[in-house]
């Protein structure tokens, strides 16, 4: 069997448990798990694949909605698949009873713990709610539809 150049899948699955500090110096010393949060933003704002931490700018404002969102469930351990690493919240996004009437259609994932860094930007149809519960269900944890993928 020849050689083949490829980034090694177990280091994908590592870099997500904080396994890896590449670099001059380490910056981490903690070995428990951070704290993610969700926070919802509006249709108008410019989030992607630039946005590098969570800013209250664009972020829907609302009854019974908290800057920064909420605190996303995380007991799902990162796993791997073939070549793909994954890893997805372990239970569904809620905002319970908010009044939110600017439409907004995204929700940043960000690393509270690591000083908001941004993890990712989920896009879905926009949505205005009145006195309601929203909910964002979580794909399946795995290495065709987890929320989070390396591949």
């Amino acid at each position: 069997m020849a050689n083949s150049q490829s980034i090694c899948t177990s280091f994908k699955t590592e870099l997500m448990n904080g396994i890896h500090a590449i670099g001059t110096t380490v910056v981490r010393g903690a070995t428990t798990k951070d704290t993610l949060k969700a926070a919802l933003f509006l249709a108008s704002a410019s989030l992607g694949a630039g946005t590098t931490a969570y800013s209250t700018t664009g972020e829907v404002t609302g009854t019974n909605y908290t800057a920064g969102g909420v605190t996303v469930t995380n007991a799902n351990a990162p796993a791997n698949s073939g070549t793909t690493a994954y890893w997805t919240p372990s239970a569904s996004l809620v905002y319970t009873n908010v009044t939110l009437s600017t439409a907004f259609d995204a929700v940043l994932i960000y690393n509270s713990t690591q000083s908001d860094k941004a993890i990712g930007v989920y896009t879905f149809g926009s949505q205005t709610v009145t006195a309601g519960t929203f909910t964002l269900t979580m794909p399946t944890n795995d290495a065709t539809t987890g929320l989070l993928r390396i591949a």
